[in-house]
């Protein structure tokens, strides 16, 4: 067959460009979110690169173009893998974004909220830093009640994973939740603090993280906004000035 002419199935054809997976695609022929030349497209229908191809009304092309950066209020149950072969619960699949993105960083299965997505490799690096004010704040519920002792040992720093954690701030808000800012991100941290003291996370919700809040209801999704994505670049461009 001469692929030239004939042309190659349409989900293999935006897996090449880079733009999604074919899984991805197949999903979005069947939600009626693509056209070519101006059409639905169906379940197996060939094109070649001549064609106009638009996903959600965008050219292709420009889709592959565009920096994507969006705020996810993510469920409990959902997992952050990119790897939709392995995990069935994924955030990739069940955002289902008509192009291919990556979260930035993990929010565990067992916990809710904010977490950002986005196709920019570069942010991703520099975000993923440990540096002073990448600030990520939690809303979480206990077993039983928060005492005073509780909330100064938390905040003074636990000896957890072989290391003491980072002094940080902590609030009681009710008798059996707490507020609790914290600028590492030690594997299931939270968890591993409170367990350390004799308690268990009953709920685990992340609100914010550095200057973007949480302000979207469960599963769904919205891009930054410029001020947003301005304020989330001044914090990088600080925090790259200071050392490890």
């Amino acid at each position: 067959m001469n692929q030239e002419t004939d042309g190659v199935r349409i989900n293999k054809y935006l897996s090449e460009i880079g733009h999604c997976s074919r899984r991805a695609a197949d999903k979005l022929i069947e939600e009626s979110r693509i056209k070519v030349n101006g059409q639905s497209v169906v379940m197996g229908q060939k094109v070649t690169a001549q064609d106009r191809i638009e996903v959600d009304d965008i050219l292709v092309e420009d889709l592959l173009e565009r920096k994507i950066y969006i705020a996810f209020n993510k469920p409990v149950g959902i997992v952050c893998t990119t790897d939709t072969r392995v995990e069935k619960d994924n955030i990739i699949d069940y955002i289902n974004y008509p192009s291919r993105i990556f979260p930035i960083g993990r929010l565990d299965k067992p916990s809710e909220g904010l977490i950002l997505l986005t196709n920019d490799g570069d942010i991703v690096n520099k975000i993923l830093r440990a540096r002073n004010n990448h600030e990520k704040e939690y809303l979480v519920t206990v077993n039983r009640p928060v005492t005073e002792k509780f909330i100064n040992e938390m905040a003074n720093g636990i000896p957890i994973l072989d290391t003491i954690t980072r002094k940080c701030l902590v609030e009681q808000i009710h008798k059996k939740e707490f507020k609790i800012t914290l600028t590492q991100g030690l594997n299931r941290q939270i968890r591993r603090m409170c367990e350390y003291l004799d308690y268990r996370v009953v709920k685990l919700k992340r609100v914010r993280i550095m200057n973007i809040k949480l302000d979207i209801g469960v599963g769904k999704y919205r891009d930054l906004t410029k001020k947003e994505f301005d304020e989330l670049q001044n914090l990088i461009a600080e925090s790259d000035k200071h050392i490890d």
